[in-house]
């Protein structure tokens, strides 16, 4: 819902529009809340995140004023600014999201709704198409900044400081899992300056070694997935066969 574009349409979300497709929402989970009478504990929870949408609000808001400054300031021909806003961002957009799409049923999607975007925008008879070559390769690189304007929420996990910030938040409370594990080390893998482990100090004789009883009693891991390599980004004004020329 609180994406810039309508993932299946490809059309602008404005604030407004988004702000309804909330309230349906939240007026729907209010619904199934009561049927299911969860603990106060997760009522909490719902109401927290229903505080969060004035800020999504906001921040379609803001992305979109940011968009229009960004594209007004190249001084275009209103047909083709009217075409970079209405299909050239919304397709570099899709791109984005379906690169980051969880699923691959999602990504598909996506991908398909992107692709009738750039058909359009592949048409002879497009405005677009009467500009030179590196014209339109200037517009597209302006889509895709302007596309990448938008942050979502998985932004805070990237970079280093993303990662050390999760590095160390998995520290601040130990599930139980991980204790027992940890407990499990400690009591058959370090070792002492005398090298003897708790346990052989406990029980008054050397257990087995603890990895190679590991090795003994768990299945060997399944071989991991062969990575894909990623396909070059397809360019959204220029055609196939006319690259190849």
């Amino acid at each position: 819902v609180h994406h810039p574009y309508d993932l299946d349409s490809g059309k602008a979300q404005t604030p407004l529009r988004a702000e309804v497709r909330f309230e349906v929402i939240w007026a729907r989970l209010a619904e199934l809340a009561q049927a299911a009478n969860p603990p106060q504990r997760a009522r909490e929870r719902i109401d927290k995140a229903q505080r969060i949408t004035t800020q999504l609000i906001a921040t379609l808001a803001f992305f979109f004023a940011t968009v229009q400054a960004r594209v007004e300031a190249l001084n275009l021909p209103l047909e083709i600014e009217r075409c970079l806003f209405d299909e050239l961002i919304p397709a570099a957009y899709l791109d984005r999201a379906a690169q980051r799409a969880g699923r691959a049923e999602q990504r598909h999607r996506i991908e398909q709704t992107r692709d009738q975007l750039r058909a359009g925008l592949q048409h002879a008879e497009h405005p677009l198409q009467r500009l030179g070559a590196q014209e339109r390769e200037e517009l597209e690189r302006t889509a895709y900044e302007c596309a990448d304007l938008f942050q979502r929420s998985s932004s805070c996990v990237e970079g280093r400081n993303g990662q050390l910030s999760l590095h160390h938040h998995g520290r601040h409370r130990l599930s139980n899992r991980k204790l027992r594990a940890l407990s499990a080390v400690h009591n058959f893998h370090i070792l002492r300056a005398d090298g003897t482990t708790a346990a052989q100090r406990l029980f008054g004789q050397a257990p087995e070694p603890m990895f190679d009883a590991l090795l003994k009693r768990l299945p060997m891991p399944s071989r991991p997935a062969q990575k894909r390599p990623r396909n070059p980004r397809a360019s959204l004004l220029d055609a196939p066969q006319m690259r190849a020329a």
